[in-house]
């Protein structure tokens, strides 16, 4: 069975990645289950050629689309075919914890509602959709139940769960919110999704920094391992810090120490630790944000940042060095997401696998309740 799929905010490719990497075959028919490309969308010239150029083989096939979702024709057969499946990881600024956190009332707040408006139009068998954990607390919770609702009132039955990838083999800790929805007619044919139990669940079976970085070591010649240039002072204050520590270690010779009033976030100039899965891999930020190696006195390549992603090194990005970032930055883990995947092609396979509850306090009848309950008591205060 192969399930068409098509996708929005697809960027440069790590959800239709994992979900081409996924595959499942029934252990009696030896029949296949698996996930194809019909259509995409970015608004981002360089994420459109490298998801063109590598889920598609030609960085200009003309089933991505380049432009504003708004612009998209959803629901047009003639441009966007009908599909089995749709992906969407809506655009995270608004919800995630390092912005303003404005939730709904920022510019991308209301963009998944496009993937609302897919769902409605072509009403897929399944659908995938990403986003930060801050999503949770926007606009005080009320953002997520909003977009969990409509959801529901398309006519899904959703398991949203808080997935923590280095508990899936990715080499970062790295936690979003995925949330899958299974058309309701299935759902009551027997079509029950289950979170997939994760494969290493304890730290001591997390893949390490440096073993996704030397296991195996990356080629000089690699794609998008470009070196990045550093001035003395800064290669000098590396020296002193330690891994795992950032600008502001004790031992960092005062006049090495950066000149900035107030902040201390950990993420400046920090050193990946060697024997933990890496920070969050970023997709902007300026000096000082780009993770630093354990050992050498540099900032990481593209193609290492890469590797913390899970993408293969024969996975080509394409544009400026600082384009390539942010496109990393802000991809799905492939090999994340394609445990997801494989677990819901098991799903329509009937075929049985190792499986965990979802987060309670992510579910809809969870959170209205809660919302209730603190109605409640504010009201009994004043």
């Amino acid at each position: 069975m192969i399930f068409n799929k098509g996708e929005l905010f697809c960027g440069p490719g790590g959800m239709s990645k994992g979900a081409q990497d996924a595959l499942v075959i029934h252990p009696q028919t030896g029949e296949e289950f698996r996930i194809q490309h019909i259509w995409a969308n970015d608004f981002d010239a360089d994420s459109c050629k490298t998801f063109a150029k590598n889920i598609c083989g030609d960085e200009n096939d003309p089933s991505v689309h380049l432009g504003p979702v708004e612009k998209l024709p959803i629901g047009d057969r003639e441009v966007l075919p009908d599909i089995d499946c749709l992906a969407f990881g809506f655009p995270c600024n608004d919800y995630s914890q390092v912005g303003k956190k404005k939730g709904m009332d920022g510019d991308y707040g209301p963009l998944y509602s496009y993937g609302v408006k897919a769902i409605r139009a072509y009403q897929p068998k399944f659908f995938v959709a990403e986003n930060v954990g801050g999503l949770k607390s926007a606009n005080e919770g009320q953002a997520f139940i909003q977009i969990l609702t409509e959801l529901e009132e398309a006519g899904y039955h959703l398991t949203p769960h808080l997935y923590k990838f280095e508990e899936y083999g990715v080499p970062q800790a790295r936690h979003r919110i995925i949330i899958v929805g299974i058309r309701n007619d299935l759902h009551e044919e027997g079509i029950h999704f289950r979170v997939p139990a994760p494969t290493t669940p304890v730290p001591e079976q997390y893949v390490t920094s440096k073993q996704a970085l030397t296991d195996p070591p990356i080629l000089e010649f690699a794609l998008n391992h470009e070196y990045p240039r550093h001035g003395e002072k800064v290669k000098k204050m590396l020296e002193h810090i330690p891994e795992g520590k950032n600008a502001w270690h004790p031992d960092i010779p005062k006049e090495l120490q950066l000149n900035v009033k107030g902040a201390r976030l950990s993420s400046i100039y920090k050193r990946l630790d060697s024997n933990r899965p890496a920070y969050t891999v970023t997709g902007s930020g300026g000096g000082g944000t780009h993770m630093y190696h354990w050992k050498e006195n540099r900032a990481l390549t593209n193609r290492e940042r890469a590797r913390l992603q899970t993408f293969p090194d024969d996975f080509e990005f394409i544009g400026s060095r600082e384009s390539v970032r942010k496109q990393i930055g802000m991809a799905v883990p492939v090999k994340g997401v394609k445990q997801i995947f494989e677990a819901i092609l098991k799903t329509f396979a009937g075929i049985e696998y190792d499986y965990v509850e979802p987060e309670p306090k992510l579910q809809l009848e969870n959170l209205v309740k809660q919302k209730s309950i603190a109605a409640k008591e504010l009201a009994a205060l004043v």
